[in-house]
């Protein structure tokens, strides 16, 4: 009798390296696409956020003796710590527009902004006011790309979102 079991040495090995880098790729793909997703709902939820916060100071909140007027670096901040892990204020493209007014920049300009968001021209009850922001997201998985070598840049996908809602007081 002879032995067969010495032809069939490293079988294992090559079945999980047909098998596990194919696994490893799907795991790290549905990682990255989760990632992905989370990015573009923290970015809708900061701008909801920012929104609200900008309908309940309008023209009742900066008309005297009221001082609740607020200027675009505060709805900035409220945006900003709403985007919890959007780290890159740079990147972070915000436009707020309302009936007489339009800001646009990164959220580290509108941080830095000391104009009235909404002004009185365009800060009238019921008027609309309307938050929108682009931010890039580049996948991890672009490293594990076949022939990419250390010069090789991805694009990055841009996420936008918006919103928008009448001013309440």
């Amino acid at each position: 009798m002879t032995h067969k079991g010495g032809r069939q040495n490293g079988n294992a090995i090559i079945e999980m390296t047909l098998v596990g880098i194919p696994l490893i790729f799907v795991l790290i793909s549905t990682v990255e696409v989760a990632r992905g997703m989370w990015i573009y709902h923290t970015l809708a939820y900061a701008l909801r956020e920012g929104t609200r916060y900008a309908i309940v100071h309008g023209v009742d909140c900066s008309t005297p003796p009221n001082n609740c007027a607020v200027k675009v670096r505060d709805i900035a901040a409220v945006i900003e710590n709403a985007a919890v892990g959007l780290y890159d204020t740079d990147s972070f493209h915000i436009e707020m527009k309302s009936s007489a007014d339009d800001v646009s920049g990164t959220l580290t300009s509108a941080l830095a902004n000391t104009t009235l968001f909404p002004s009185a021209a365009g800060g009238a009850i019921g008027a609309p006011i309307t938050f929108s922001a682009t931010y890039p997201f580049q996948s991890a998985i672009a490293m594990f790309w076949p022939g990419a070598g250390p010069g090789t840049n991805f694009t990055s996908v841009i996420f936008p979102a918006s919103s928008e809602e009448n001013i309440q007081f």
